[in-house]
């Protein structure tokens, strides 16, 4: 048996019990993170939430390792009250970022299905929006804050119950086990003996890929995101193997359907997600319009967003580069390469371009990379100049921005390529006065917000239809990403994704279709190009829609990626492929056919690695262009 002597002192057991402490809080805010977000974790097992106690752990040797060492210092000092004060504070400081920041997705998760990261921040500082926002965050998100002063009350009750002694150990002995402790922290917050520390893509290796996030923690997930250096060369395989896989390097092919100077309109609607669109198979649709259109369109039943976030469905659409990283790439670290876009492409050939989006000027950067990516002008609520039609949250109302930006479009020189992003269906939801139980309201708060999107969206095209420009006009509509919601169907990654995407021509040269084939937003520059005759190189992560037999998608979230092509969706992480589901149905709990399909699901991660290799080699070395 040890003598007493040679057994940890105090502080040991005060840093122990405090320790707990923040244990405790983390699991209480998994329990209320699940709760509000249950409908995304359908398969939990006893196992995921012994794993999330142990990442929880490492979360706390890592963040909290100063304040462990503070703590444990091998001076007589160290338990005296007015250092034990200083160190109760710290304890406290720690423990409400810790509360705080988990807090944060118990909503914000609803939005990204993912833990948030430091992109958060950066979306947030960008132009004004969150200042604006801020009032209608407290308003709509009042039991967050609840939450908060609970948890942080109940923190500082069973710290004060913690009995300070004063008694220590000899110096000899605590020295010994202040650098066996540290050692073990140390051990603790890479997360084992490993060459590389523990990160938040390592969470699917212990849990299936869908419930990486409920076993992560949102200050893990900060904190590695923050120390991220950028992305790693990858060799799955030589460089002429990798090409004949996969290569971004590719070439239009005219089709000659529309006339030579063709004008075309991107409209890109914010949080329309398949579930509430009609046309893209919603039991119930609010958007009638939008609907009608599409029964004269080219549409794509099985559209897919490259992203869940507004700010990574820009250069999808625009540029054909997708966001295959952590953070946005607008915002990442490559957001400042050189890379072809429509805009820049189509100037080559006369065009006249303009960007168009009704919040403040700044918000998520866009206006700097409009003109980044070659757009000859950026039209913002500045440009708009009537603040009468301020939401006082986001930005100018859709239903006054979307047919000025019609009238706008007649001041170009013909051809143009006008590019218009909508935000009244954004959170906070907003409805003017004026049609307020005028509009469809469903089980969520954003269909009534949908409702008056699509209404707005009529109001662009009433005008546009009173413009010479009209008929010679190719329209796209798209959506920038899925919204929040509670339906268990919507929140399996085969169908958080899913969104409409349609080719209208008014003349009718573009024939309408209802096509089932997989077509996500990389697709729409390289089928632009075809169809505007366009004769160029470009470089595209895409597919021309008239070039390919089968259609194919592609997605990242939480180190995870998720392949579409044909009937399935491969869902591929740390070096391998995961599961593998069969789409051609939508239903819940969709099983796992992985076992059925292993040769299958590794012949797709072949091209799927390597257009990952190619992704990660070209932003490096910023070769994002064709030669």
């Amino acid at each position: 048996m040890i003598d007493q002597k040679y057994r940890p002192g105090p502080a040991w057991t005060v840093l122990l019990k405090r320790l707990g402490i923040m244990l405790l809080g983390l699991q209480i805010c998994r329990l209320l993170f699940w709760y509000f977000n249950r409908h995304s974790f359908q398969n939990l097992s006893w196992q995921d939430f012994f794993v999330s106690a142990w990442l929880d752990i490492v979360s706390i040797a890592l963040l909290a390792f100063p304040f462990i060492v503070l703590s444990i210092l091998p001076f007589s000092f160290v338990m005296k009250r007015g250092y034990q004060i200083f160190l109760r504070i710290i304890f406290h400081l720690i423990n409400a970022v810790f509360i705080a920041l988990n807090l944060v997705d118990l909503e914000y998760f609803h939005f990204t299905q993912k833990r948030s990261t430091t992109d958060l921040f950066t979306i947030l500082s960008a132009g004004e929006d969150f200042s604006q926002q801020i009032g209608s965050f407290f308003r709509d998100f009042w039991l967050v804050l609840v939450f908060f002063i609970v948890l942080m009350s109940l923190s500082m009750w069973l710290e004060r119950r913690i009995r300070m002694a004063t008694k220590t150990r000899a110096f000899w002995s605590e020295t010994l086990y202040f650098f066996l402790g540290t050692a073990v922290f140390v051990v603790l917050a890479r997360g084992g003996f490993s060459l590389r520390p523990l990160s938040p893509m390592d969470a699917a290796r212990y849990t299936e890929v869908e419930n990486a996030a409920l076993v992560l923690n949102t200050p893990f997930t900060m904190v590695k995101s923050m120390s991220y250096d950028g992305l790693e060369e990858l060799h799955y395989f030589s460089e002429e193997e990798a090409e004949k896989l996969f290569n971004p390097i590719r070439e239009s092919k005219p089709l000659n359907k529309l006339p030579k100077g063709t004008n075309v309109v991107v409209i890109v609607l914010e949080s329309f997600g398949s579930e509430w669109v009609g046309a893209s198979g919603a039991e119930e649709s609010f958007t009638p319009f939008l609907d009608s259109l599409a029964g004269h369109s080219l549409l794509f039943e099985n559209g897919i967003a490259n992203g869940k976030k507004s700010i990574e469905a820009v250069p999808s659409i625009i540029c054909s580069v997708p966001s295959l990283m952590d953070n946005p790439y607008i915002s990442s670290a490559y957001g400042n390469n050189q890379t072809e876009s429509l805009a820049s492409i189509l100037k080559k050939w006369g065009y006249e371009s303009g960007f168009f989006h009704g919040a403040t000027n700044g918000s998520m950067r866009f206006d700097g990379f409009a003109a980044q990516l070659g757009f000859d002008h950026y039209f913002g609520r500045k440009e708009y100049g009537n603040d009468e039609h301020f939401d006082k949250t986001w930005g100018i109302l859709d239903e006054y921005f979307n047919p000025w930006t019609a009238r706008q479009l007649s001041d170009f020189k013909k051809p143009f390529f006008g590019f218009l992003f909508t935000l009244s269906s954004h959170h906070p939801y907003f409805i003017p006065e004026h049609m307020r139980g005028k509009l469809k309201t469903g089980k969520e708060p954003i269909c009534q917000s949908i409702n008056y999107g699509d209404y707005s969206l009529r109001k662009f095209f009433e005008q546009a239809q009173k413009e010479s420009w009209y008929e010679n006009t190719l329209f796209v509509i798209c959506a920038d990403h899925t919204c929040s919601t509670n339906d268990p169907l919507y929140n399996q990654r085969t169908e958080m994704y899913r969104i409409p995407i349609m080719f209208f021509d008014p003349k009718g040269r573009v024939q309408a279709l209802r096509e089932k084939r997989i077509f996500q937003q990389l697709d729409i520059m390289p089928t632009l190009l075809d169809l505007l005759n366009i004769d160029t190189k470009l470089y595209a992560y895409g597919n021309s829609y008239f070039q390919q037999e089968e259609g194919e998608a592609i997605t990242y979230i939480e180190g995870a990626y998720n392949y579409f092509r044909g009937s399935h969706m491969l869902t591929f992480s740390n070096d391998q492929p995961r599961n593998y589901y069969y789409i051609g149905r939508r239903i819940e709990n969709n099983p796992d056919s992985l076992a059925l399909y292993k040769q299958e699901a590794r012949e797709r991660s072949k091209r799927l690695k390597a257009l990952i290799q190619r992704y990660h080699h070209d932003l490096i070395h910023n070769q994002m262009s064709a030669p």
